[in-house]
């Protein structure tokens, strides 16, 4: 199966010397396959809490991936309940395709379940990246890498961070080097992204839900 361009962006974040990834909310299992087949890490994981998703996957992976040099393991959990700690190695979470809220709290849970574990996350919310990136700032946890992706004319961030602090590598609240852009089109990128962005949170500040005054003016302050 082709991997949509949002997958590749996260596949290619992927550096090498992992032993054991975990692609969490999987799906049907696409990204981690991918991984698979390409021998990015000793150990593939696929996780997912719907019984007929990770039933489906196994199957295709008995099928098509039986005798793979690279390990795989299916786990029908809640991604907050990730067994990290029965496993040696450097090991990548994957958490993609959920929302900001939901995400935030995986990162949490699965951060103080394992607070003695180096752990790399790689991150793509669909919403409320904001959140998501506060919660990653509370747990003092370090940059490594963060991309800005448009697919199918819907923008994602996708951020490679880990869990051990390091103040030269500060996480910014609204993001850096995603505002970055070398090429006209990835200038157009940015630029839609910031407006729809805006436009999101001034909806909200308009309802009076929440407060969101700290997160426009940061948003404003950008400059691009």
């Amino acid at each position: 199966m082709k991997l949509s361009k949002r997958l590749k962006h996260i596949e290619q974040m992927i550096d090498l010397g992992y032993s054991h990834i975990w692609d969490c909310c999987c799906d049907h299992g696409f990204l981690g396959a991918s991984l698979l087949s390409k021998q990015v890490a000793k150990n593939i994981h696929f996780v997912d809490i719907v019984p007929e998703l990770i039933s489906n996957i196994e199957i295709k992976l008995q099928q098509f991936h039986l005798n793979s040099l690279t390990n795989w393991k299916v786990h029908c959990i809640d991604v907050a309940e990730l067994p990290l700690e029965i496993y040696e190695g450097k090991q990548l979470v994957i958490i993609a395709g959920v929302g900001g809220d939901l995400m935030t709290r995986f990162i949490n849970d699965i951060h103080q379940n394992h607070t003695n574990l180096n752990v790399d996350f790689l991150l793509c919310p669909v919403n409320r990246q904001f959140t998501v990136r506060q919660k990653l700032i509370d747990l003092n946890f370090s940059l490594k890498h963060e991309i800005l992706v448009e697919d199918k004319q819907r923008f994602y961030e996708v951020i490679l961070v880990s869990s051990v602090s390091d103040k030269n590598k500060s996480i910014n609240p609204v993001g850096n080097d995603i505002w970055q852009s070398v090429t006209m089109k990835q200038a157009d990128v940015v630029e839609k992204y910031l407006n729809k962005t805006l436009s999101y949170y001034r909806s909200i500040q308009q309802g009076k839900t929440s407060n969101v005054d700290h997160i426009i003016s940061a948003y404003q302050a950008i400059v691009i």
